[in-house]
């Protein structure tokens, strides 16, 4: 089992969710936004969502990929004890905090905006995500612990051949498939809190860990066909795009989705595998922004919305404002707070902590 870093991996999770919080920043742009929660622009910008519609089938099948690939990496040096309670420290203590701390907050901004009672709401909100992954280690670890102790049996072999072929990784497009045939989404079904949502996690988590798991063979096919796959995927979505949409066509879908996404794996494993300080940077706040940006969007919605600008200056502006507002609450609150960190998914920063005990006792002595 490799042990080397991959830092394509981290970056493409960061990008992943800097194109998650662009997305829900468009959605305030949308007649239907406040059906699903959002504050909404009174001035649509309707043709915004067509770029959107390209990245919807596969931005969170993305973060899904790379998170099973991710725990991959975790199971390393852990053995199943260890590697629950990395998870649950990482992964369900901050969606735990979420729920009942963070999710309430938008919505009271989310009420204040339509004059409505304010109330305690606490709910998942966009914190879905993390626990369907604390439930898919649950799930899977045992079975991913196996293939690690089997780590060269012919299971392996026979994935590693599969994946040295062209067509072997897109081929995973069948199960999702056949999760299209069996859980029958609705038209734009959202992936939150429901079964397709849930099921499309599952399976690109699984194969996420198997893809790393497969070895060598599964960069080299992505890296030399990922034109092939790009084009394919470009070619799927210019007919979702002009065509009519129906449920039939969702199995195309399934194809398109696991076309970009091996595209860009591709694209990463080529020119974003190599060390940078702000890819060291970014991968440790990526996480912290990803909780909180949803409250801080709607801080910028509810601030710049009411200015008489045209909407596309209006949607800058709430995204740079998103942006920059989370990653000055990150490096200045939520990275420097001791006990806000874990809270957050950061690493308990005991360093920081002892030094500064140190640093008074040794005031103090000198007071003495």
């Amino acid at each position: 089992m490799t042990t080397e870093r991959r830092y394509d991996i981290d970056w493409l999770r960061v990008i992943a969710i800097g194109l998650l919080l662009i997305y829900h920043i468009a959605i305030i742009f949308q007649p239907w936004a406040m059906f699903i929660g959002f504050i909404r622009s009174e001035e649509a910008l309707e043709g915004l969502w067509k770029p959107m519609t390209m990245l919807n089938v596969w931005r969170i099948p993305l973060l899904f990929f790379v998170s099973g690939m991710g725990l991959y990496f975790a199971m390393k040096k852990r053995n199943w004890r260890q590697l629950l309670l990395e998870r649950g420290k990482r992964i369900l203590l901050p969606f735990v905090f979420g729920y009942f701390a963070i999710t309430p907050l938008h919505m009271y901004i989310f009420q204040e905006h339509y004059n409505m009672s304010l109330s305690y709401f606490s709910h998942m909100g966009h914190l879905w995500f993390l626990g369907n992954i604390f439930v898919y280690v649950l799930l899977l670890s045992p079975l991913f612990f196996y293939l690690k102790k089997n780590d060269d049996g012919k299971f392996k072999k026979i994935v590693s051949q599969v994946m040295s072929y062209a067509m072997g990784p897109i081929s995973i497009s069948l199960f999702f498939m056949l999760e299209v045939f069996f859980v029958k989404p609705q038209l734009f079904e959202m992936y939150a809190e429901n079964w397709h949502g849930f099921f499309i996690g599952f399976l690109a988590f699984f194969f996420g860990y198997l893809f790393v798991y497969s070895g060598a063979s599964f960069w080299q096919t992505v890296s030399k066909w990922k034109w092939l796959y790009i084009g394919l995927a470009t070619i799927l979505f210019v007919i979702r795009f002009t065509g009519f949409e129906s449920i039939s066509n969702m199995y195309f879908t399934s194809i398109e989705s696991i076309s970009w996404i091996l595209g860009v794996f591709g694209l990463g494993y080529c020119y974003l595998n190599k060390p940078s300080k702000l890819l060291s940077y970014l991968s440790a706040a990526v996480y912290p922004v990803y909780i909180i940006h949803m409250f801080v969007l709607y801080v910028g919605a509810l601030l710049i919305l009411p200015i008489e600008l045209h909407p596309m200056l209006q949607f800058i502006g709430i995204t740079i404002f998103t942006f920059i507002f989370c990653f000055l609450i990150y490096e200045f609150i939520l990275k420097r707070v001791a006990f806000l960190r874990p809270l957050f998914g950061l690493k308990w920063n005991f360093k920081t902590v002892e030094s500064k005990t140190l640093k008074t006792s040794n005031i103090k002595s000198e007071a003495l």
